[in-house]
């Protein structure tokens, strides 16, 4: 193990689920997204949970992101919303209670209303939806990781409606990423220490940043550590900077060519040395990259 990760223990999350799931063959399209293997072809979604925990993961999400309407349609999620969403969890918790070494399930929540979009978040229309999927993750996951959010009132409605499970919180927050050299923000405008300052009276254990670009991660790491006792993690994604009124998963964006394996170990090894002790992967990240977080890692 390299001297400075001896410091302080890490522990590795899994990678993107969607991009793995298309790039394996699975069924993928818009607007289902990582739903549509859930749907139609499941052992899929097993497929990448092992390939993870195969490359190191500590720490798995369950294929729940997409179990929204927004990608599966209001028919389709009121029909079988709580089906796919306790079938999420159930593959998750059956590669992780397979595994050689300990690993976790965490009950992934996404931002209903539509990724990157802080101006759509509608908390009444939100509420119910969401605790469709906390009432059918909640027997198979171990902590709650609630993602990509990007306007502290969604970390509020997580933070009420896990509560009465006693689960662990994990809140993670995707980040303006159109200037790498600006104070860090949320893509809502709200700062930084100010998310981990609420992450914290929220009593979650952990805030994390993720779906963004590399560059603006280490500046949230120290602002968050700064604002906070909490631990913090990363997972960022691999795609170029997005367009202020785009929404995550509404196209195939371009995966950077830099951000290889042995180019994302540099950003994450800083990341470490700013204080974040969660790393991982999101959008485009894959197997191969946790490999060698795990190789750095020791």
């Amino acid at each position: 193990m390299p001297t400075t990760a001896a410091r302080l223990p890490v522990t590795l999350l899994d990678g993107g689920t969607g991009r793995e799931l298309m790039r394996i063959g699975a069924p993928f399209r818009q607007p289902e997204w990582s739903a549509l293997a859930l749907i139609e072809a499941p052992h899929f979604v097993t497929r990448v949970h092992q390939s993870y925990v195969d490359a190191g993961a500590d720490a798995i999400s369950a294929n729940s992101y997409a179990v929204v309407p927004f990608h599966i349609g209001e028919d389709r999620f009121a029909a079988r919303g709580a089906e796919l969403a306790a079938l999420a969890g159930r593959l998750a918790r059956g590669v992780a209670d397979g595994a050689a070494h300990r690993v976790a399930v965490g009950g992934s929540l996404p931002p209903v209303c539509g990724s990157y979009r802080p101006d759509l978040v509608d908390i009444a229309r939100a509420r119910p939806i969401l605790r469709v999927l906390v009432d059918a993750l909640e027997p198979w996951v171990d902590h709650w990781q609630a993602e990509t959010l990007s306007a502290l009132r969604e970390a509020e409605l997580v933070a009420e409606l896990t509560g009465p499970t006693g689960k662990p919180l994990w809140l993670s927050f995707t980040l303006a990423d159109d200037d790498a050299l600006a104070p860090p923000r949320l893509r809502s405008g709200e700062s930084v220490a100010d998310a981990a300052r609420l992450a914290q009276r929220l009593g979650a254990t952990a805030i994390l940043f993720n779906c963004s670009q590399p560059e603006v991660m280490a500046a949230a790491v120290s602002a968050a550590r700064a604002a906070s006792d909490l631990a913090v993690g990363v997972y960022a994604n691999a795609f170029p900077p997005q367009a202020a009124d785009a929404a995550a998963n509404d196209q195939l964006c371009d995966i950077r060519a830099d951000l290889d394996p042995a180019g994302y170990l540099r950003f994450a090894r800083a990341w470490y040395d700013a204080g974040a002790t969660l790393l991982g992967g999101c959008c485009g990240i894959g197997p191969d990259h946790i490999a060698a977080l795990r190789d750095w890692r020791g």
